[in-house]
């Protein structure tokens, strides 16, 4: 009989972790899917909350983060695409014409959309939307801070565009956003992807397919 199991991920749209973490999740939860189904919902984590809403040059930005040279950003870029193409997430451009600078966006607007969207059409729809951020963001380079750009995203994955703005100017849902944050930090949630199973198991980190599908098939067995 095959056992539904909720995971909860902590993560940010800027994160190309994440996209890996979750492509690879996917892999592991194909290898299990006779035994193990996943209800996933998002929560909101900003790697920058005092991101300028202008966003900035993600090599700069990366570069006095981390202090790395312009051969080390040449060389994590390299091996970060190479990584998402066996996880099955290109990070390619796939816009038209030569691709414009890629940079780190403030995210809260994306939080509050993904949080409304849970809300008001449930976890798949959420996902499906999460996917598509993912999408817009390191394969289009759109801007993630826009508020345009995300009800565009929103309408095209089948969202009330309408209600959907009404969200993202909603200071309560904010205030929501901000409350889910708080309670990652009380998990000692301190970095993205973070998914935890079952409201208890924390698996931090993006890995490899194997090691979701025998994390989540122990948790399933002793869920009974």
């Amino acid at each position: 009989m095959t056992k539904t199991l909720q995971i909860d991920i902590w993560s940010d749209v800027m994160c190309p972790w994440c996209a890996i973490g979750f492509a690879q999740l996917k892999k592991g939860l194909d290898l299990i899917s006779d035994e193990v189904t996943a209800e996933i919902r998002w929560h909101p984590f900003e790697l920058d909350p005092e991101m300028v809403p202008e966003g900035k040059s993600q090599d700069s930005y990366l570069a006095e983060k981390y202090g790395r040279s312009p051969a080390e950003m040449v060389a994590a870029r390299l091996k970060l695409h190479e990584v998402g193409e066996r996880a099955g997430f290109s990070f390619a451009y796939a816009g038209r014409g030569s691709p414009p600078e890629a940079m780190t966006w403030n995210t809260l607007l994306a939080h509050k959309l993904l949080l409304w969207t849970l809300g008001t059409a449930g976890p798949a729809a959420q996902t499906q939307l999460k996917e598509a951020l993912f999408e817009a963001h390191f394969r289009y380079r759109r801007n993630m801070a826009d508020l345009d750009v995300l009800l565009d995203i929103a309408e095209a994955q089948g969202l009330d565009r309408a209600a959907a703005e009404d969200a993202l100017v909603d200071p309560d849902l904010t205030l929501a956003v901000h409350e889910e944050e708080y309670h990652a930090q009380t998990m000692q949630i301190t970095g993205v992807p973070a998914m935890v199973v079952e409201g208890k198991y924390l698996i931090s980190g993006a890995h490899e397919p194997q090691v979701y599908a025998d994390a989540l098939r122990r948790v399933a067995a002793q869920a009974g």
